[in-house]
């Protein structure tokens, strides 16, 4: 038997993201009934979620829960559930930055945040990693603007440009910005690099594959045989940074590295998500690659170096990353000249608010078994 319930809702796109925002005060507090309600109201379990507004993609079936925090250096806290779209699971770990990207508008326009004239600032924490993000959201008139010429790729038009600062994103998830205490490991006779910022990832040079890296998402999802070597070396890349058996968890992401075709980029990269190839790149993702640049002795420095895009014993301050829908810039500001020591990354994104009104969903009488994957650490 089941029970119609609603809650309010505002569907925003954040970067090249999409999805539900709801407030955590209108949840239950358990998350496991939280699950229960994300996977109703996206309509996970169907190809196309046709039962809930789910898009049938990764990228569109995500959710953000905010409320005012309790923390006096942030605003707001910030929660990211991934919904999975076939299985009934929901996966509070890991952290979805295009999403952040909407969350100081809707704080805004929530009154979870007082307006100020120009730009307003909003401190958010992250509670998938307990971190801080600032937010500069354009204001203009004490209102948010979407409207602007900053153009992403992924997202077609133009829109207001968010500047987005990550604080302190070393070992977000394991401690560590080199979990298993070296730039470089050997897993199946490969070498990867098992680096955690922001989120944690494991690279791999897309030659090692017998890729060359400019590989479309929809032929990378095609190739079987790579992408089941790609989940053992995940699999183990997992154990050695300390995160347990991850075959239930999107922890860590692999991402393929490759010289760049373009002259004015330091990268090319193909980020997985961690089944399916991302049809652009995960914003934590492309700060985790753009801070492994500069630290001698990985997969993505060793390339950038064998490119001629960084000396040797040098750091790269602007870091431009190919993707399949284009590039994303990103600016990372390293504390007195320390490779490893990184004060923070910046880049823009955008956002635009779609829908603002009552969402409905139908509940059955008990919740499901493995609904939940793993809990916001």
């Amino acid at each position: 038997m089941t029970t119609m319930n609603s809650i309010p809702c505002m569907i925003m796109r954040g970067g090249t993201s999409r999805g539900p925002f709801l407030r955590m005060r209108d949840l239950p507090d358990s998350q496991e009934e939280q699950a229960e309600i994300l996977l109703n109201l996206m309509g996970s379990g169907h190809a196309l979620q046709i039962d809930g507004i789910g898009g049938g993609d990764p990228l569109t079936s995500k959710v953000a829960i905010v409320e005012r925090s309790s923390d006096l250096e942030a605003d707001v806290d910030y929660l990211f559930a991934q919904v999975d779209v076939l299985s009934r699971r929901v996966d509070f770990n890991p952290n979805c930055g295009n999403m952040l990207s909407a969350v100081g508008p809707y704080a805004i326009e929530t009154g979870l945040v007082e307006v100020q004239e120009g730009t307003t600032i909003v401190r958010v924490r992250n509670l998938n990693t307990q971190r801080l993000i600032e937010c500069h959201v354009p204001t203009p008139g004490r209102q948010v603007t979407y409207e602007g010429d900053t153009r992403i790729s992924g997202v077609p038009g133009e829109a207001a440009g968010i500047q987005l600062s990550f604080l302190d994103i070393v070992g977000t998830k394991t401690g560590a910005l080199l979990p298993t205490g070296r730039a470089s490991d050997t897993i199946e006779g490969i070498e990867v690099t098992c680096l955690d910022a922001a989120t944690p990832i494991i690279m791999i040079d897309a030659a090692d594959l017998g890729l060359s890296g400019q590989e479309s998402p929809a032929e990378l999802d095609d190739h079987r045989a790579m992408l089941e070597r790609l989940e053992r070396i995940r699999r183990e890349a997992g154990h050695r940074m300390g995160l347990g058996d991850v075959s239930q968890s999107v922890l860590p992401k692999p991402v393929l590295v490759s010289a760049p075709a373009d002259d004015t980029s330091t990268l090319c990269t193909r980020y997985f998500v961690p089944h399916r190839c991302h049809k652009a790149i995960a914003v934590t993702g492309a700060i985790a690659v753009a801070t492994a640049v500069s630290v001698p002795g990985t997969v993505a420095n060793r390339i950038a170096v064998e490119a001629g895009r960084l000396e040797a014993d040098g750091q790269l301050p602007q870091v431009k990353l190919e993707h399949p829908s284009g590039f994303i810039d990103l600016d990372v500001e390293h504390r007195c000249g320390n490779p490893v020591d990184i004060a923070r990354v910046s880049l823009i994104r955008t956002a635009r608010k779609i829908m603002s009104g009552t969402i409905f969903y139908s509940l059955p009488s008990a919740p499901g078994p493995d609904m939940l994957t793993s809990k916001a650490s």
